[in-house]
């Protein structure tokens, strides 16, 4: 398994993955939610943030069925879907979808943590 490689920006979001719990950045200029992680804010373009918990809930935005195994031992086919959360919706996330239903545009979803390893876990979707 490619694991992803937390940067400067996104390792701490990582850490609080790995703990299950479920936080966006939110600048303490002009108080804009952002996805992912990054140094300053698009909006106001102010350095200083803080991790704010948010609802593990949105809805789908879209998604994409994988036939091609990019990797070995890659079971295949996979979704991966895009969710707009509930209360951040300019914030988009993309994750595994964890259910055998199709998934819908505009169908209200909930993150779920996949445990990878001691330092490692990832979120999915499924359907509420």
């Amino acid at each position: 398994m490619i694991k992803p490689v937390a940067d400067r920006d996104s390792a701490e979001w990582w850490e609080r993955v790995s703990r299950h719990e479920f936080v966006i950045q939110a600048c303490d200029g002009c108080g804009t939610l952002r996805f992912p992680a990054r140094a300053y804010c698009h909006r106001c373009r102010g350095r200083e943030w803080h991790w704010q918990p948010v609802s593990p809930t949105g809805h789908v935005l879209s998604w994409i069925v994988t036939h091609q195994p990019f990797l070995p031992d890659t079971r295949t086919p996979y979704t991966v879907v895009m969710i707009t959360l509930a209360d951040a919706p300019d914030c988009v996330m993309v994750g595994n979808w964890e259910s055998h239903e199709e998934p819908v545009a505009g169908r209200p979803v909930q993150a779920s943590y996949t445990y990878v390893d001691e330092g490692l876990s990832l979120i999915g979707w499924r359907p509420l």
